[in-house]
């Protein structure tokens, strides 16, 4: 039901991206209770309240992120901000090996331990600063940012391959868009996609501007 009423319905077409949410089993990464709301659309909280909440994204929202980074067999992708894993799961049925970043120790390990019991071996989970990516196994083809960001650090995009994509939710102000940055010849550009929200990673928010 949520392939079919949330993802099918928001023109997301990939025939691999939708078999593989038809695949992973999303109630597995959330907190046994919610389990039951585990495929609503909305943005789930896994760990944390209020504002500083940390999300599984929009079953929608991610979907369309990853159809437009065009995701390979043979890809390399960077996952940060992996929360409990589910994006990795995902992203594990497309690419030929996943790097999935979270600084919170406690959700790397709940990643690390789904991922394991779905057997899920081309899945490598890192603890890190999520601004800092994770630069010694870059370059990477894709990089997927699981939130919304209000500033882009240096160190993501400079991670990229050449021809390598970058996808977020980028956010001024109330009003958010997707984003689809493409590396080329060491130049890095952006386009919106589509108009989205999401909640907001920790650490990308843009620092208070000097009022007079």
């Amino acid at each position: 039901m949520m392939v079919e009423g949330q993802i099918r319905t928001s023109d997301v077409t990939d025939a691999r991206l939708l078999a593989a949410m038809l695949q992973v089993p999303r109630e597995i990464f959330v907190p046994a209770g919610k389990a039951d709301v585990a495929y609503l659309d909305l943005d789930l909280p896994v760990h944390g309240s209020g504002a500083a909440a940390r999300c599984l994204l929009k079953p929608m929202v991610l979907a369309r992120l990853i159809q437009a980074a065009e995701v390979n067999d043979n890809d390399r992708v960077l996952d940060v901000a992996c929360a409990t894993g589910y994006s990795s799961a995902v992203l594990a049925q497309l690419a030929a090996e996943v790097v999935a970043l979270e600084e919170d120790a406690a959700l790397a390990r709940s990643a690390e331990t789904t991922l394991r019991t779905l057997a899920i071996a081309n899945v490598g989970v890192r603890t890190g600063a999520l601004t800092a990516g994770v630069p010694a196994q870059a370059p990477y083809d894709v990089i997927v940012l699981n939130g919304a960001v209000e500033v882009m650090p240096e160190a993501l995009p400079m991670q990229l391959k050449d021809g390598g994509r970058l996808v977020c939710v980028m956010r001024h102000g109330a009003v958010g868009r997707a984003m689809l940055y493409r590396s080329v010849g060491g130049d890095v550009s952006g386009r919106a996609v589509f108009d989205a929200a999401a909640p907001l990673l920790p650490g990308f928010a843009r620092p208070p501007a000097f009022v007079f």
